[in-house]
C-alpha cells in the first residue's frame, strides 16, 4: 500500500510538472521556457524538478508522449465509430490530420522548434509510426476479406499511406493553413482511397 502510494504521489507529481510546462511551451515556446519558470509554476523546488527532469527538452518529450497517446485514443475511437473500412481509413486520416492541425495552432510558437528539436522526440515518432502501420494495415486488411479494397499488399500499402500523412505533416509545421484544409484533406483522402478501391 505504502509503495502503491509513494509510486501515485511520484506519477500526480510528474504530470503536474508536465502539465505547467504544456502551458509554457504553448505560450512562449520551448526555448524561452526556462526550468526556473516551470518550478516556480508548480510550486516545487528546482531541486524537486531536476528529480523528476534532467532538462526542459526531457520535459517537451513527456509532452509530446501525452500528445501521441491522445493521438491514438481519438484515433481508435474513431476507426470504431466508422461502420466500413473505407470509412475507417477516411476517419483515421481525417482525424489524425485535424488533431495535428489543432496541435500546431495550439503550439504555434513550437512548430519551428519541434523540427529543431526533432531528435529528442523521434522515439516516439517511431513508436506512433509502428502503430500508424499496424493499425491500417489491419484496416485494410478488414478491406480486403470484404472486397471493399482490391488485393493489395497490406502491409506496403499502409507503409505509403503513412509516408504520404507523415509528408503531409511539414506544410502544417511550416506554413499558414490553407483556408481549404478540409476540403484539401478530404480531396486527399478520396485520392488514396479511390486508388485501393474496387
Amino acid at each position: 500500500m505504502v509503495e502503491y502510494y509513494t509510486k501515485q504521489k511520484y506519477e500526480d507529481k510528474k504530470y503536474l510538472i508536465i502539465s505547467v510546462a504544456e502551458k509554457f511551451f504553448s505560450r512562449f515556446g520551448l526555448n524561452k521556457t526556462t526550468m526556473d519558470e516551470i518550478a516556480k509554476a508548480a510550486r516545487i523546488g528546482k531541486a524537486t524538478l531536476y528529480h523528476y527532469f534532467v532538462s526542459k527538452e526531457h520535459i517537451f518529450a513527456e509532452v509530446i508522449q501525452k500528445e501521441s497517446r491522445v493521438l491514438k485514443n481519438r484515433l481508435n475511437e474513431a476507426i470504431e465509430a466508422a461502420n466500413n473500412p473505407k470509412e475507417q481509413i477516411r476517419a483515421y486520416i481525417i482525424t489524425r490530420m485535424n488533431y495535428l492541425n489543432t496541435l500546431v495552432n495550439t503550439y504555434s510558437l513550437l512548430t519551428d522548434e519541434y523540427l529543431e528539436h526533432y531528435a529528442c522526440v523521434k522515439k516516439f515518432r517511431l513508436d506512433f509510426n509502428k502503430y500508424e502501420i499496424q493499425t491500417l494495415a489491419s484496416i485494410l486488411r478488414d478491406g480486403v476479406g470484404q472486397k471493399v479494397f482490391s488485393t493489395i499488399n497490406v502491409n506496403d500499402v499502409a507503409k505509403v499511406i503513412g509516408i504520404v500523412l507523415r509528408g503531409l505533416e511539414i506544410p502544417l509545421l511550416t506554413e499558414e493553413k490553407s483556408e481549404n484544409f478540409d476540403d484539401d484533406l478530404n480531396l486527399i483522402t478520396d485520392t488514396m482511397l479511390y486508388g485501393i478501391c474496387k
